[in-house]
């Protein structure tokens, strides 16, 4: 008597469906991160709220006008709620007892008649500042200044010579004024559109001579690159 062999080409039987997991495992597994809570994706209406804290802090005299913004530039480009807390989390809740605000920055005039004038500012901005150069040389940095008001008026005026302004990276300029026979230049990254940042207001008058405003990318170039390169190679980075 013959055995029967087994049939050949049979397609394998299909295999039955899980019935195993529960309905609110699945979903976790099939969201993945968003069962973490830090990895939850971030709303706009989160980013702003950040964003009004940060500008609290600084009315506090916590951030200085550098740190202010590359917080805020941070805040709108997070994607989830664990980015948003690493930005503040050095910082007291909404509420807390303010903290004692930068001395006033009480020398608003900054003048070269045949010379220099190099100024980095630490104090608290509350009002307009003004640069003038004549046949000389005005360096003004803003970076370390507390700006309560996230703003920075600035009239510079530049005659047979140069003013230069130093600004984080990351603000929003606003150039207004002429020049006659000279130049008025620009040079800082562009912000993000829409994004309620922090503004450098200058009315720069040129007359034979340049008024320049540079942000910190644009100051130091190499400096930044030999930073960025040591702080990436360092362990843990």
């Amino acid at each position: 008597m013959s055995q029967s062999s087994p049939q050949q080409g049979r397609p394998p039987s299909p295999s039955r469906p899980r019935q195993d997991l529960h309905p609110a495992t699945a979903g976790a597994d099939a969201a993945g991160t968003a069962a973490v809570p830090g990895a939850v994706r971030a709303s706009d209406a989160e980013r702003e709220a950040v964003v009004e804290r940060l500008r609290v802090a600084s009315v506090e005299g916590r951030l200085t006008f550098e740190e202010l913004t590359e917080r805020t530039e941070a805040a709108y480009a997070a994607v989830t709620r664990g980015e948003l807390e690493h930005i503040t989390a050095d910082l007291p809740g909404m509420g807390a007892p303010g903290a004692n605000p930068a001395p006033l920055q009480v020398k608003r005039r900054f003048s070269a008649v045949m010379g220099d004038c190099k100024e980095r500012i630490v104090g608290r901005i509350d009002g307009p500042l003004e640069a003038v150069s004549v046949m000389g040389d005005v360096e003004l940095d803003l970076r370390g200044a507390q700006v309560p008001t996230g703003e920075v008026h600035i009239a510079a005026t530049a005659v047979m010579g140069d003013v230069k302004i130093i600004v984080p990276d990351g603000v929003a300029i606003e150039l207004l004024g002429h020049a006659f026979l000279g130049d008025r230049r620009v040079q800082v990254r562009e912000p993000c559109p829409g994004a309620r940042i922090p503004v450098v207001r200058v009315t720069a008058n040129a007359f034979m001579g340049d008024v320049k405003i540079v942000d910190d990318e644009h100051h130091a170039p190499i400096r930044r690159a030999v930073a960025s390169w040591w702080r990436d190679r360092r362990p843990g980075s």
